[in-house]
């Protein structure tokens, strides 16, 4: 392990990229490189083998910081803890931070279960949907234009570590979904038929696609007009609709006992 290299100047040009990454939506794509902040998101990444770029430690954790995330990264850099908390996003700072090497997504892979987000807009749901897809068994997520960024800093958050054994596609177009494959399973509130009849009748495919859409919209109807399946659940409370996370995770749920069936 080679020494850390001490920055303490608020306007070197790693911590004004860094600051950037922390604070942005996409700037990740414009550097081709992510920050991922904390003890729990690098431990994720390093259980697979990912490894990061550069590591960044606050001082007065830098001499206890763990042996094994002090030897992650090639480089590492130590900065006075003033500056770690203007560089953090989180409200309580962690200490620590790795950036990673980015690169744009690959193409979709056939024949794998995924999950089609469409225009999901909003961090937390996002994050949420990806951490239930690899849960359940659902490698590629494919993101259609307009969802939110997915190697964003809070979609990572919300993510908890789930990127790292996903394949991430990101805007996509309607087009590239043809090359799956799989049935397509569309999410909706008001057509289609019941998950748990379908899960009780045996007619709940898998391997299979999961389209599930806008916080406010739903699927759009061009993807729709794509399904061999429409799904809704069944609400006895009488909600109108149920979150789009919360209905991710219900769908996907059940598509895995489907396949355990």
């Amino acid at each position: 392990m080679t020494a850390p290299i001490p920055i303490s100047s608020r306007d070197n040009p790693l911590l004004k990229d860094l600051r950037r990454l922390a604070h942005g939506t996409t700037d990740y794509r414009k550097q081709a490189r992510f920050w991922a902040e904390g003890d729990h998101l690098v431990r994720a990444a390093l259980k697979p083998g990912v490894r990061p770029a550069i590591g960044v430690f606050a001082a007065s954790y830098w001499s206890q910081a763990a042996a094994d995330c002090v030897q992650a990264a090639p480089r590492n850099v130590v900065i006075p803890d003033a500056l770690f908390n203007e560089l953090s996003a989180l409200e309580s700072p962690a200490r620590m931070g790795f950036v990673f090497e980015w690169t744009a997504s690959a193409a979709v892979q056939p024949g794998i279960a995924s999950v089609v987000l469409d225009r999901v807009q909003d961090a937390g749901n996002v994050g949420a949907i990806l951490r239930s897809a690899s849960a359940f068994g659902f490698r590629q997520v494919i993101a259609l234009k307009g969802t939110a960024a997915l190697w964003s800093p809070k979609v990572l958050r919300a993510g908890m570590g789930a990127h790292w054994g996903l394949q991430l596609v990101e805007s996509a177009a309607l087009a590239q979904l043809a090359d799956l494959g799989l049935p397509l399973l569309v999410t909706s509130s008001h057509q289609g038929d019941f998950l748990h009849q379908s899960l009780a009748s045996r007619q709940l495919p898998m391997p299979c696609v999961w389209a599930l859409g806008h916080e406010g919209q739903g699927v759009c109807a061009e993807l729709q007009a794509l399904a061999s399946q429409h799904v809704r659940i069944a609400q006895p409370g009488g909600e109108e609709s149920l979150n789009v996370a919360a209905a991710a995770a219900i769908c996907l749920h059940a598509s895995a006992t489907a396949q355990q069936g």
